[in-house]
């Protein structure tokens, strides 16, 4: 099952996504939001996944990020093994985790921001999954069942200031730099997720092409030592890990401009896609 969050006629809601529509789920009896229908659990999904009633064709509406505002962005660091070689840097011994905030959440197709701040834009293709239910110390061999679905991330970064802290957070955590989507995919659909192909181009130039085979630390892993630490929740949005080709990793480096547009596609979740725009005088929040 394919799970959107959909704006048509001003109005914002979910749907189950089937060929090139979408039905109104929120019209079916379901919630309004994605996040309050995963924390209506297995059943909230079951009704999801047998509700019939008005669609659209996805032509006539806008794909929203499936989740508004994730309760937590949770991300890591030199994941793939190719990433790891082009950085120059040692394979960790442990997860090198860190958070996006939440505000950082943004549409599949929205524009992203080139920040006032700095030119040091940077673009991370990277398998995301949404969790499902409430949980702590989850162990690997059960890690699956926690998971609601898998979907499309660009953990977009803004070198400099990611380098000038000493945690990432900052500089992961812009405005508009976690745009995911298009849909939330539920496992049912998409079978091992270690085998998922990878790519992503810039201005239709390939620049990653990997497999989420060559994580170091694959999602189940990644449940297990999160939850040994803290709760998570249902909603909560964990980006995987990006492979080589990162702007940065260019000799000389290609950061992102404003006119440049950025295409993430994997394997059965689909394909997001972000425009480069100069950050908006109207971002002023005094």
């Amino acid at each position: 099952m394919k799970l959107a969050t959909f704006t048509h006629a001003g109005t914002t809601r979910i749907g189950r996504v089937e060929d090139d529509r979408i039905i109104d789920l929120t019209a079916a009896g379901l919630p309004a939001t994605m996040l309050a229908l995963l924390e209506g659990g297995t059943d909230a999904l079951r009704r999801a996944a047998g509700a019939a009633g008005a669609s659209f064709a996805l032509a006539e509406v806008t794909l929203e990020a499936p989740i508004a505002r994730p309760p937590k962005i949770l991300a890591i660091g030199l994941n793939y093994k190719d990433h790891i070689e082009e950085t120059g840097l040692e394979t960790p011994k442990f997860p090198m985790f860190f958070n996006k905030q939440s505000t950082a959440a943004h549409g599949p197709y929205a524009p992203i921001h080139l920040p006032r701040v700095s030119d040091k834009l940077d673009y991370e293709g990277e398998l995301g999954f949404v969790i499902g239910r409430r949980c702590r110390h989850v162990p690997r061999e059960r890690a699956h069942e926690v998971i609601a679905g898998y979907t499309v991330c660009n953990d977009v970064s803004v070198r400099d200031w990611q380098m000038r802290a000493q945690t990432f957070t900052i500089g992961k955590s812009f405005d508009t730099h976690a745009p995911f989507g298009p849909f939330i995919v539920t496992p049912d659909e998409v079978g091992d997720p270690h085998d998922l192909a990878l790519k992503t181009w810039v201005n239709g130039e390939l620049r990653q092409d990997s497999n989420t085979r060559h994580l170091v630390f694959d999602c189940f892993e990644q449940i297990a030592t999160l939850t040994a630490a803290f709760t998570l929740e249902p909603g909560d949005l964990v980006l995987t890990g990006t492979p080589s080709g990162v702007g940065i990793g260019f000799d000389p480096k290609r950061f992102l401009k404003a006119g440049d547009v950025v295409k993430i596609a994997i394997d059965k979740l689909g394909h997001i896609e972000n425009r480069v725009v100069a950050e908006p005088a109207d971002t002023d929040r005094i």
